[in-house]
């Protein structure tokens, strides 16, 4: 590169870091001008020589000077400035007279007037009568001037301080509650994958031995075929999968002889799907389709209350809505859940072509629609079934880092998403070439200037329902590692992203919806990344097997008490499997770890690791002693009453390590054809969970002493 000057401004503003410090903590690695030209080409600007760089970055700052107001500003209730509005006149302005007019979330509009000399760059700070409330608000400013008037707009979000606090949502300084994959989720009653009936159930459980939440998987939509059923990798993050909904309990089943006929004759499939040990996400959905589809059709010829709750669920919905149920139709009609496949004139969702679609397929993409609102319905029982029971959180929502690029989200918002790139993670111990998760990255700067309004409708969808939220990849919002197309992992480079924005929209959101957050922030995390989430009142996550310092195990007191601590992670080995080794055997059968003599110098660590977890828990008192740990059901609740002891707000037990389950649900970076991640199912069904004995030793033994404390 010969244009290192212009390139490296250009960068510096579209966010492109220059450097970091590796997972050692000593090693810095600094991006490269081929890097920077990639990312920026991404974006869409061309840097590829020294004239383009220069001309992209005087675009850039000439479109920043021409702007009367930012299209979007963020602002903390509390901040003095809070009532300013800052503007920008022409360079050299002498002097403006202005009107500002703001228009409330609630369409309550407030005018002021004045008269200003701006600053030498054209600067100038107009000020609101009082400021305003939290919420959304227009802002209007007008700025006249001996050579004309301007005119900008500007979207107004106010924010609180904080997220709420434990204690104000669920009454106590430290709770309790139960973590599970709702895939995996074996019942009676199920139709061969966890529904929002078990769901419920789930949470009535939890609830009856003291828990505070119950937290689930993200339920983001899925195509549910082949290997696309991960749900860190969705096709959509703003609506959810319905092969959760809970066919019975569609209230139009009762009277729908059509639909029971169906099931009856389904009884043979119902059941292999049923007792297998894995999840068969295509025969499930294509089950439950078919029922769903004579349910629909009752639905549509009805009306009354029903009716209208529809109405208005697309009336909130709106746009949105309608674009995830278009994608959804093209996707069976074409046989392809990729859209970069389709026909060039279906791959606008605004294009002639699709209106053709949407308008020759009204009723089909009504059936996708209602399936959405149907869902929304019996995720709302579940949650309120719940909260009925005692669950003073409720539902802990997770929402993933990103979204298939093949997807719905990807199709309808195309200007959001960054196609030449792809988020990842730089090397490590791990992977010397760094991970590629394939997943598109949002652009920062189209973000901003769409006044953020899909990370809203992102966040808002996330907390429906619930009393807390996962932030999976919290440091995402900090800054996310982009991966050139075609580029390998380590030519990759981290971007930057407006996180005070970011939280405070957050913010924003779990004050209205009185709910939890916690930010998922493992690994490596710079060191500006706990105080700002701790500021925002955003809680971290501590796992019991990265708590250590050197070969021991942290003490309980020395936990975090700002987070949420648990044993493990779906990337992570269950407690038993932990145990007896099983993540070795299955890291060595999929080729992670290359030879049987590294496997066995991994089962030699092994052993030192559990003596050491043993040493640890009868340090603590929660095992009478080192050497005789008892059942596996009693060291897991040993584990449990640690992580009770420990001074953390919220502590989550799994699911699979209070009924015992060995088996992995994952294995980070191993492909479906060596791995069938996302589908083993709960040996024990939910029935059993309140009179098997291993489950009641795997809780610990103060676990209400904890929830009451």
């Amino acid at each position: 590169m010969q244009h290192p000057c212009s390139l490296h401004s250009l960068a510096a503003v579209a966010g492109i870091v220059p450097s970091y410090v590796d997972q050692s903590g000593t090693e810095t690695r600094t991006t490269s001008d081929s890097t920077r030209v990639a990312l920026l080409r991404a974006m869409g600007i061309d840097a590829s020589t020294a004239a383009q760089a220069d001309a992209a970055l005087d675009e850039w700052e000439r479109r920043d000077r021409s702007r009367v107001v930012p299209p979007v500003r963020v602002v903390r209730s509390d901040d003095p400035d809070a009532a300013a509005v800052l503007a920008r006149a022409p360079e050299g302005t002498p002097h403006v007279e202005w009107t500002l007019e703001l228009v409330s979330e609630a369409g309550e509009p407030v005018r002021a007037n004045g008269e200003a000399n701006p600053e030498w760059d054209g600067g100038v700070r107009l000020s609101l009568p009082r400021p305003p409330p939290l919420g959304y608000h227009s802002v209007r400013v007008t700025l006249r001037t001996g050579s004309g008037e301007q005119e900008g707009q500007q979207s107004l979000i106010v924010v609180p301080a904080q997220c709420p606090s434990v204690p104000e949502v669920a009454g106590q300084e430290r709770v309790f509650g139960v973590i599970a994959n709702l895939y995996s989720v074996r019942s009676a009653k199920n139709w061969g994958i966890g529904d929002t009936g078990d769901l419920a159930r789930l949470a009535e459980w939890t609830a009856e031995i003291g828990g505070a939440f119950l937290g689930v998987n993200p339920l983001h939509a899925l195509r549910n075929q082949g290997a696309d059923i991960s749900p860190y990798s969705p096709v959509s993050r703003v609506f959810r999968n319905a092969i959760y909904i809970a066919v019975p309990a569609v209230p139009e089943f009762g009277a729908s002889e059509e639909a029971r006929r169906m099931v009856d004759a389904a009884r043979a499939e119902l059941e292999e799907v049923r007792t297998s040990n894995r999840v068969q996400y295509e025969p499930v959905m294509a089950l439950k389709r078919r029922v769903l589809e004579v349910l629909y059709r009752s639905f549509a010829a009805g009306g009354g209350e029903r009716a209208r709750a529809y109405r208005a669920y697309l009336e909130a919905q709106g746009e949105p809505l309608t674009h995830f149920a278009i994608f959804e139709a093209l996707t069976a009609h074409l046989e392809s859940g990729d859209w970069r496949t389709w026909p060039q004139e279906l791959r606008d969702p605004r294009s002639p072509a699709v209106a053709e679609f949407a308008a020759s397929h009204a009723e089909e993409i009504d059936f996708h629609r209602w399936l959405q609102f149907e869902l929304d319905r019996q995720l709302a029982e579940a949650a309120a079934r719940g909260k009925r029971a005692g669950l003073a959180i409720g539902l802990y929502q997770d929402l993933a880092i990103g979204t298939s690029p093949a997807g719905a989200d990807v199709w309808a918002n195309p200007h959001l998403f960054v196609t030449g790139a792809s988020i990842g993670a730089p090397p490590d111990e791990y992977s010397a070439e760094g991970q590629n998760w394939g997943l598109p990255p949002l652009d920062p700067r189209v973000l901003q200037e769409d006044a953020y309004r899909y990370w809203v409708r992102l966040v808002r969808a996330s907390m429906r329902d619930a009393g807390a939220l996962r932030i999976d990849h919290a440091i995402g919002l900090f800054r996310q590692f982009w991966i050139p197309q075609g580029a390998p992992g380590k030519e990759g480079a981290y971007v930057r992203f407006p996180v005070e924005d970011l939280l405070g929209i957050l913010a924003l959101e779990a004050e209205r919806h009185r709910a939890l957050v916690v930010g998922e922030d493992l690994g490596t995390v710079p060191p500006e990344v706990p105080p700002v989430l701790r500021r925002w009142g955003v809680l971290s996550s501590r796992v019991f097997y990265f708590e250590r310092e050197g070969d021991e195990f942290r003490p309980a007191a020395e936990y975090e008490p700002m987070s949420l601590a648990t044993a493990n992670t779906h990337d992570m080995p269950t407690l038993a499997g932990f145990w007896r080794g099983r993540d070795i055997e299955v890291k060595r059968e999929v080729g992670v770890i290359p030879s049987d003599e590294a496997a066995e110098e991994q089962r030699q660590g092994r052993v030192q690791e559990r003596r050491a977890i043993l040493e640890r828990l009868a340090a603590e008192g929660v095992l009478p002693t080192a050497e005789h740990p008892g059942s596996g059901a009693a060291l897991r609740g040993a584990v449990h009453a640690f992580l009770s002891r420990t001074p953390a707000a919220l502590v989550g037990l799994s699911l699979d390590d209070l009924v015992g389950e060995a088996e992995p649900v994952n294995v980070p970076g191993v492909p479906p054809s060596e791995f069938s991640a996302w589908t083993r199912k709960l040996a024990t069904p939910i029935e059993e969970l309140a009179r098997d004995p291993r489950v009641r030793d795997a809780l610990p033994d103060d676990e209400r002493r904890l929830s009451s404390s």
